[in-house]
């Protein structure tokens, strides 16, 4: 396992397989929740993950071929695209600037 530290994060990049739907609402929500701590949240393609992202965040089907495509950058997998306690997890990580393992 790796870590982070959650203060350091400044763009997460909300990756998805093909569809936008599911990861636009996510990333505009994330968005909209982490507004506060400075933080930029977008979405983008798996294939096409802009290579500034500090963090992305996948569906866990997504999570290799995401760090294929960004290489050092830390990638997270969630199950759900809406309830996930992983993005209330991530929240508090950069809210009180603790590390995050991916």
């Amino acid at each position: 396992m790796s870590t982070i530290d959650a203060a350091a994060i400044k763009r997460i990049v909300i990756a998805c397989d093909a569809g936008m739907g599911s990861s636009v609402m996510l990333a505009a929500q994330l968005s909209s929740a982490l507004r506060k701590y400075e933080v930029s949240v977008r979405h983008a393609p798996v294939n096409k993950i802009p290579p500034d992202a500090d963090l992305v965040m996948c569906q866990e089907a997504l999570v290799a071929r995401a760090r294929s495509a960004v290489p050092g950058t830390a990638v997270l997998g969630f199950r759900m695209f809406l309830g996930d306690p992983l993005f209330d997890q991530l929240e508090k990580a950069i809210k009180n600037g603790t590390r995050i393992e991916y």
